[in-house]
């Protein structure tokens, strides 16, 4: 890297340190640092739910895949998530912003004791950081590889650089230091991607490149479903990201919970669904044509980040290089600050009576430790990546199929059709899920990742549906039917 890119990238980091420590001063208590008051306007809290939405693995694992696959990139990844986004902003975000308005939630698995009882929000809660661990853990593992490509950085460096820089804003300023990077990362990942993409397509001759580098890939790079990417994985990854993006994914569903009305977190999903349809086919463009410059790369996950250092002029080196830093910030440290939430406002007050005073500065100082011990929890599991099968397998194999036995008591307890399922509807279901996931993974032999990913979902969707149509109406508890029927619509 030449010495203009580190200016660059030293700016970058300045910027996020300076928008920390303004947003510190915005924190007054638990609600400031977890759900930014109820204040954050839809066009802030829609940004911040897209650049929450992807890491640096896009331009690792899944540049490895456009590599490979071409197309199918944008298929089974962008198009499903923008379709469950935008249903998701008709049936599900408006009724996080009344969860917060009617019992003054601040994280997302406070309403489970009402809607089931402790010890399902517990289970909930217990097993959602867990996975959590290893999600983080892969995109830390993510932007590793990218350092170790541009500047020689050792992976094991990289991992703890990279986490230290992000814990120090997101330790101080909560979800306002959270939102408020994602909006500057956004701006930042905006030029520099645009600015890949105009010297990929001057280097392929000019705007017709567009349509022509199809002709020069191999033929199936141009089709719709390839490899292990079938009509079968996309269709699983669409009823996952239907869960995962409208909550499921707990830093999601702050961002809606953040919101001030309902309405304000129905326009602020509409406005990710459109960034998550259309930005894509910009960012992918140079993925899908790096077969045509480098047509047999040995680590294809390698691809992107060596376009960028033998296509770019010093300085844009540095700015694409801080865009993929952007990314993987946006989302660990959203992610840290949804499972300080959960842990602060729904573990430890269960198992400690002195954390019970949910509003006090003794609150506040728990979450900024709770915030500091996951964050060096995730950097292990980073550095330790390949003993759980690479990036690309701790992100879709493991995050994949076992987010839904997590989010589906958590999703479809918010609507009226399924206020019948209760506590032992959602724990046999999280139970079968796990189970299914457990005997594909290792009982069958040569289970396709559709079926791996797939499985898991669907028996725990089955269970929790069926056990709740099995109930009896007249069994439903009142204030849990008053709870989910007030969800529909605002309080007047």
């Amino acid at each position: 890297m030449h010495a203009l890119d580190w200016v660059v990238m030293g700016l970058y980091f300045l910027l996020m340190v300076g928008i920390g420590v303004w947003s510190y001063r915005q924190v007054k208590g638990t609600s400031d640092f977890f759900a930014a008051g109820g204040r954050m306007p839809w066009w802030l809290a829609g940004i911040s739910h897209h650049m929450s939405g992807y890491s640096a693995a896009v331009f690792v694992a899944y540049a490895g895949v456009a590599y490979k696959y071409g197309f199918t990139l944008y298929i089974w990844w962008a198009v499903p998530v923008a379709v469950a986004v935008f249903f998701g902003a008709r049936w599900i975000a408006p009724r996080w912003s009344r969860l917060r308005l009617r019992l003054g939630i601040e994280s997302p698995t406070e309403y489970l004791e009402k809607r089931y009882n402790v010890p399902t929000q517990q289970l909930m809660a217990w097993s959602g950081v867990l996975l959590k661990l290893f999600d983080v853990g892969a995109k830390w593992a993510a932007i590793a590889v990218i350092l170790n490509v541009f500047a020689d950085v050792p992976l094991t460096t990289g991992i703890i650089v990279s986490g230290a820089i992000s814990l120090f804003y997101i330790t101080i300023g909560g979800l306002w230091a959270d939102a408020l990077t994602d909006f500057a990362q956004f701006v930042v990942q905006l030029v520099a991607g645009l600015a890949m993409f105009v010297i990929v397509l001057v280097k392929l001759g000019g705007i017709g490149s567009i349509v022509d580098i199809w002709d020069r890939l191999p033929p199936t790079h141009n089709d719709a479903l390839a490899g292990p990417y079938t009509l079968g994985f996309v269709l699983a990854y669409l009823l996952i990201d239907f869960l995962s993006y409208n909550g499921g994914t707990w830093n999601l569903a702050q961002r809606y919970i953040a919101a001030p009305n309902s309405r304000e977190a129905r326009k602020a999903a509409y406005l990710s669904s459109a960034l998550y349809l259309i930005w894509p086919l910009i960012l992918f463009f140079p993925m899908w044509a790096a077969p045509i410059f480098y047509p047999s790369l040995s680590d294809p996950n390698q691809s992107y980040s060596i376009m960028a250092m033998e296509l770019l002029p010093p300085g844009l080196i540095g700015l694409v290089l801080a865009s993929m830093f952007a990314h993987t910030m946006a989302m660990t440290t959203s992610d840290a600050n949804a499972i300080t939430a959960v842990v602060t406002r729904d573990i430890l007050p269960k198992l400690f009576a002195r954390f019970r005073d949910r509003n006090g500065k003794a609150s506040l100082l728990a979450a900024r430790v709770t915030i500091v011990v996951f964050t060096t929890l995730t950097l292990v599991v980073a550095i330790n990546q390949q003993n759980f099968g690479g990036i690309l397998s701790l992100l879709i194999t493991w995050f994949g199929a076992l987010v839904g036995p997590i989010s589906i008591p958590m999703l479809l307890g918010l609507l009226p059709a399924f206020k019948r399922s209760g506590s032992a509807a959602a724990i046999v279901s999280w139970a079968g899920g796990l189970l299914t996931f457990g005997y594909v993974k290792y009982v069958m032999e040569a289970a396709s990742t559709a079926t791996l990913v797939a499985s898991p979902v669907v028996v725990s969707a089955v269970l929790f549906v069926g056990i709740g149509l099995l109930r009896g109406k007249d069994r439903v508890r009142p204030d849990v039917a008053e709870l989910v029927d007030s969800l529909g619509e605002d309080a007047r």
